[in-house]
């Protein structure tokens, strides 16, 4: 199964402040483990909510709305993609983490990504092929 695990926003990330060395470099041995285990597919670390826009959807119309937002334990600072064979295993791989935010209390959110199955019949054969199609040609871009 595929997991997306999202590292919860907190003031200080809101505010800016980059990792030091030591994070660095024990965020870099972590992330080395877990491709190392097969599980890394992604991640990355997001800027703080202050560079970010918000779409919002209306009765048929996109509104959007500049950052910052103001709920910081609604953001994210930063994700994965992991590839594991239960949740018990992502659990496994998330109490492993160096501590994301020291000083701060941290949040993990670890949740299931739909795959094809998920979506039963409606999921028809021709959706099946345009997903697929789509991604081989995200593959061959490298991403």
């Amino acid at each position: 199964m595929r997991v997306m695990v999202m590292i919860k926003a907190t003031p200080e990330s809101e505010a800016g402040a980059m990792p030091d060395a030591a994070l660095l470099a024990a965020m870099g041995q972590y992330n080395e483990a877990l491709m190392k285990a097969g599980v890394l597919i992604g991640g990355e670390g997001l800027h703080p909510s202050r560079r970010g826009k918000r779409v919002r959807f209306s009765e048929g119309r996109a509104l959007v709305i500049d950052g910052p937002f103001a709920e910081t334990k609604e953001l994210i600072a930063g994700f994965w993609i992991w590839q594991v064979a239960s949740m018990d295993e992502a659990l496994e791989w998330a109490r492993r983490c160096p501590d994301p935010m020291p000083g701060e209390e941290a949040e993990f959110e670890i949740r299931p990504i739909f795959e094809a199955e998920d979506f039963g019949e409606e999921f028809t054969p021709e959706e099946r092929a345009r997903e697929a199609r789509l991604r081989d040609a995200l593959e061959a871009r490298g991403r």
